[in-house]
């Protein structure tokens, strides 16, 4: 169903699915690094799996649903300055809030990366570590440690302008992430629902088979080299 009595879906299933996972799997990942020892093993799952989200939401953002693409709501400056003064937007994510949606990919799929080449000196490695240049590892592990408090700025952005979509523009967005769904009163007048149907579930299970066949191999590539040292 796309309609509801009064709602319109705006959000696929895949991309509220992506949106929830990788909060879980950012959440998993702080916590375990922050109790570090056995939990780091946890850390570095939550890691892969999160690359393995990136992937899939780039994917997505290229050939999922329209309010999913980045070709809808990614925009210039232009875009911008006029939604800042006041302009009303399409569905979906608004020109401000696409550039945090891009931010965040590239932040965390910094972080993920580059987990792959590093090591804590201690006990954990990342899957692809040994595979580079000692000092390109140095160097990719001091940007990673870095890298986590921007994560903490966009994050708590991200919550900044939730509170203020909804205490000040008194937009309902959260909902919206859980259900799929939106209030006519919340959207532009005509605005269309977004696709659905078997078309675009079997090519959310394509993308999603072939990146957890990725994140797999990238795993079995540790599992070789412990063999290979042992």
């Amino acid at each position: 169903m796309l309609h509801t009595r009064s709602c319109i879906r705006i959000w696929d299933f895949p991309t509220r699915l992506f949106h929830w996972a990788l909060a879980i799997c950012v959440i998993g990942a702080y916590v375990s690094v922050k109790l570090g020892g056995l939990y780091m093993d946890w850390h570095v799952r939550f890691g892969l799996a999160t690359l393995g989200l990136i992937v899939f939401r780039v994917l997505w953002g290229l050939v999922g649903p329209r309010y999913a693409r980045f070709s809808t709501f990614v925009r210039g400056p232009g875009a911008i300055k006029r939604y800042i003064q006041g302009a009303a937007t399409s569905a979906g994510h608004n020109p401000l809030g696409a550039l945090s949606v891009i931010a965040m990919l590239a932040v965390l799929g910094f972080q993920t990366i580059s987990g792959l080449f590093i090591s804590d000196d201690i006990m954990t490695q990342g899957p692809l570590y040994g595979r580079i240049d000692e000092s390109v590892s140095s160097w990719l592990a001091s940007w990673h440690e870095r890298n986590e408090w921007i994560i903490i700025g966009l994050v708590v952005l991200h919550f900044v302008a939730i509170i203020w979509y909804v205490a000040v523009r008194r937009r309902r967005i959260v909902g919206p992430m859980i259900t799929g769904n939106a209030r006519p009163q919340d959207l532009p007048a005509g605005t269309p629902p977004t696709e659905d149907g078997p078309m675009i579930w079997l090519r959310a299970a394509i993308i999603a088979a072939a990146v957890t066949a990725l994140v797999l191999w990238i795993r079995s590539l540790e599992l070789v080299a412990d063999f290979s040292f042992s």
